[in-house]
């Protein structure tokens, strides 16, 4: 379904650091065992294939060089000792690249766009698996990062993103496309690329002071340390977007004031969208499942907070790698799935991340790792992404992108769901959710005009 019309490396250009290695920190060493992060932006763009490989396919290249120069790390590889006896590292060193594949479709660009249910597996034509680990003396190297640009003629091309968590997380991430669409857009003229997008390397400014390093190191050696790129096919889902909007949740703000008058502070409408989409997805499970589901089974709702105003000093915001930690809230089946369920939802959400946010020792002493262990991943939610990091913002001079998938939400158990502002609309929120064909129905129809509520 789509046919490859260039596969190279891009190398970081000259200029940038002869060799650097990065100690994974044990923020890095939790998504050791996490799957692959994918991503795909679309952008409008009707050329032809002429077009692409005379005047996009080069521009391309040469920006992603230079972005590289900067991001060197992500060129290079995760080194990860044979016998375990040592830490993992972040290294790059030159000669080292980043695996891109420029490739043609004749798929259906505007259904791969639209909100609409799509049958997942067609989005897997257009991201890039990373390569297989090599062997080195004492080491296995794993590549942290492939791309792939795919034409669909006369109507637009994506840009598919697969990179390994221990990297960095989304805020390292989602800084370095913008930084590459930003050297692109302004035809490499590094003078123009903002300093937030130069990112701080120190990762002396971790500190330790409860020596949770060396535990969680110890822990994540017990698990499966898969350093392949393996990928499962969604076979039996379809992913659809639904766009909250901004006087919709304005909306389901005033009827949590109403109900809770005098014990509610305000709420954030990041905790409004994910307490509604909980509910949702609790009622659509309800209305599918044949047999009736245990009211004192525990539900789980996860999502991550950015830690890096937790330090003293606070960390800068460019800070590459990873720095955030879980918050996850609890409660029964039946306190979603009945009336107050909506309130119930928005009370534990946002009382977990009220507690957790400005708590510093549980983020320094590790007790956010071992809650891990506490948690049914097979009966959680979790989200993915955050409207905080504006992807629909990466613009390589095409514009702003035409759609956003984040297409590892398909992966793992239970359901996450992304999480993005919307494309259109400064306020409203985007959600995209990989489900059954009848769980989605089901969710679409719940959720059309608030009616549960």
């Amino acid at each position: 379904m789509a046919s490859v019309i260039e596969q190279c490396q891009v190398a970081p250009s000259p200029g940038g650091v002869a060799e650097l290695t990065l100690p994974l920190t044990y923020f890095d060493h939790v998504w050791l065992t996490f799957h692959r992060v994918r991503r795909i932006l679309f952008y409008k763009l009707p050329i032809n294939k002429s077009d692409f490989i005379n005047n996009i396919i080069p521009p391309l290249k040469d920006s992603l060089s230079l972005a590289l120069k900067h991001y060197a790390p992500l060129a290079g590889n995760v080194a990860c000792p044979i016998n375990l006896n040592g830490y993992l590292e972040l290294c790059y060193v030159i000669g080292d690249s980043v695996s891109v594949t420029f490739s043609e479709t004749n798929m259906n660009f505007n259904y791969l766009i639209g909100d609409h249910p799509c049958n997942a597996t067609d989005f897997y034509y257009f991201v890039p698996q990373l390569a297989e680990p090599k062997d080195a003396p004492g080491v296995q190297l794993a590549p942290v990062l492939a791309i792939q640009v795919t034409l669909f003629p006369n109507f637009g091309v994506s840009i598919g993103f697969t990179n390994h968590h221990v990297a960095g997380d989304g805020a390292t991430i989602v800084v370095f496309i913008r930084a590459w669409a930003e050297l692109h857009k302004f035809g490499g003229h590094e003078q123009f690329l903002s300093k937030e997008f130069i990112p701080f390397y120190d990762r002396s400014v971790i500190k330790d002071p409860y020596g949770q390093g060396m535990p969680i190191w110890k822990e994540m050696k017990k698990r499966n340390l898969e350093m392949r790129d393996n990928v499962t096919l969604p076979e039996h889902k379809v992913r659809s977007t639904f766009t909250i909007r901004r006087d919709d949740i304005e909306k389901l703000k005033n009827l949590i004031s109403s109900r809770r008058r005098n014990t509610l502070t305000p709420v954030t409408s990041f905790t409004i969208t994910c307490a509604y989409l909980w509910t949702c997805l609790i009622k659509s499970e309800d209305a599918i499942k044949e047999d009736i589901m245990d009211d004192n089974l525990t539900e789980f709702f996860g999502c991550e907070g950015d830690c890096r105003t937790r330090f003293n000093p606070p960390l800068p915001q460019s800070y590459f790698g990873n720095c955030i930690v879980g918050y996850f809230a609890r409660t029964r089946h039946a306190d979603l799935a009945g009336k107050e369920g909506f309130t119930t939802a928005v009370e534990i959400i946002r009382e977990s991340i009220r507690k957790r946010m400005k708590d510093e020792e549980w983020i320094m002493n590790g007790s956010w790792f071992k809650e891990l262990n506490t948690i049914d991943e097979n009966r959680m939610l979790s989200v993915a992404g955050s409207p905080k990091h504006d992807l629909y913002a990466a613009d390589f001079g095409w514009g702003r992108a035409a759609k956003l998938e984040v297409i590892s939400v398909d992966s793992g158990v239970g359901i996450s769901m992304s999480l993005s502002k919307s494309k259109d609309f400064d306020g409203d929120l985007e959600v995209g959710l990989s489900l059954s064909k009848t769980r989605m129905n089901v969710f679409a129809a719940i959720t059309h005009g608030l009616n549960f509520l």
